[in-house]
C-alpha cells in the first residue's frame, strides 16, 4: 500500500478487523479509563483485541483526552512503527502516531528508574523541531529540512502499557499513544543556512549509522538512517499528512520523534546506554542511566 492509499484508508475509517480476524471495536470509555489508570500507576493494563485502523484512532483519541487532563500541554508528536523491522514485530506495514506531553523529554545524561513504566523499553531515536507551519505541506525530506531548525539526538523510553505487548497489532500500538512515556534529548544540531550544507545534512541523515552501547562500550544495537522510511525526514512527511486527517497541524516549536533506528530493548537497573550518530556532523552522543 502506498502512503497516499494509507492516508485515504485512515481518513475513510477502514473497518476491517486485523489479527486473528476477530471483530474489534473502539474501546469503551470504561476500558480506556482503566488503561489510563494503569498508565498512571505504571502497572500493566489488560490486553485488548486486535483493532482496525479506525478503532485504533478512536481509542487513541479517548486515551489522549485522559492523558492530556493529567499531563497537560502537548509539546510535539511521535511517529511510530516507521522502521520495517519494528512494523513486522507488530504485524503491520504502516506507521502510527502519538502525542508528546510536557515533561516527557528529559535532558541528556538523566537518570531514570529502570521501571519507569508498566512495560518499559528503550530505543535509538531522533527529534526534529518545527520552525514554521509550512512544514505541514512538505512532501520530501528536502522540503522538511526547510521548515525545521534543529535535529536532536534522542533516546526514547517508550512504555507499551499492556500485559503482553507482542500481542498488539499496529493499530493497537497507536491506541496506546505509541507508548509515549519519556525520552532523553541530547545537544541540538542547528539546521545550516546554506543550500550546500543542507544537502550535506540530508545525505548524512540517510547514510548515518546509529549505535547503542552500554557503559563498557559494548554494542547493544545499531541501525541506519535509511531504516526509517528510506530517509528519517520522511517520517515528518508521513506524520504531517496523518495529523491533517484529524484536523491537527504541526506548529512552530513542536518536537517530532521520528521512530526507531534500533530494536526495542528492555532496561535494567545499573545500565547506562549511549546513542551515537556516526556520520552525522555535529551530533554529540546522548546518554541515559537506569537505576
Amino acid at each position: 500500500m502506498t502512503m497516499k492509499q494509507t492516508l485515504i484508508a485512515l481518513g475513510a475509517g477502514v473497518a476491517l478487523a486485523t489479527g486473528l480476524g476477530a471483530q474489534a471495536e473502539c474501546l469503551s470509555d470504561a476500558a480506556v479509563g482503566a488503561m489510563a489508570s494503569h498508565y498512571a500507576a505504571k502497572t500493566p493494563a489488560p490486553n485488548f483485541p486486535a483493532l482496525s485502523d479506525a478503532d485504533g484512532a478512536c481509542t487513541r483519541a479517548k486515551f489522549n483526552a485522559l492523558l492530556g487532563a493529567r499531563l497537560g500541554k502537548v509539546v510535539g508528536y511521535k511517529a511510530g512503527l516507521t522502521n520495517p523491522a519494528v512494523q513486522k514485530r507488530f504485524n503491520t506495514d504502516k506507521p502510527v502516531w502519538g502525542k508528546l506531553y510536557e515533561g516527557m523529554v528529559r535532558p541528556g545524561g538523566s537518570t531514570v528508574p529502570a521501571a519507569f513504566g508498566a512495560r518499559p523499553l528503550y530505543e535509538a531515536d531522533l527529534l526534529v523541531r518545527v520552525k514554521d507551519a509550512a512544514i505541514n505541506h512538505a512532501r520530501t525530506p528536502e522540503e522538511v529540512l526547510q521548515h525545521i531548525d534543529q535535529v536532536i539526538p534522542f533516546i526514547e523510553l517508550p512504555d507499551l502499557v499492556v500485559q503482553a505487548p507482542p500481542q498488539l497489532n499496529g493499530a493497537g500500538v497507536g491506541a496506546v499513544n505509541v507508548g509515549a512515556r519519556l525520552g532523553i534529548a541530547g545537544q541540538p544540531i542547528a539546521v545550516p543556512a546554506t543550500r550546500g550544507e543542507r544537502y550535506a545534512l540530508l545525505d548524512a541523515l540517510e547514510r548515518m549509522t546509529v549505535q547503542l552501547t552500554d557503559h563498557s562500550g559494548a554494542l547493544l544495537a545499531s541501525g541506519k538512517g535509511s531504516d526509517i522510511l528510506g530517509h528519517p525526514l520522511n517520517a515528518v512527511v508521513w506524520l504531517a499528512q496523518a495529523l491533517q486527517q484529524e484536523e491537527i497541524t504541526l506548529q512552530p516549536g513542536d518536537l517530532v520523534s521520528l521512530g526507531s533506528f534500533s530494536p526495542l530493548l528492555p532496561p535494567r537497573a545499573g545500565l547506562s546506554v549511549t546513542a551515537t550518530y556516526l556520520g552525522l556532523p555535529g551530533a554529540q552522543p546522548v546518554q541515559v542511566h537506569f537505576q
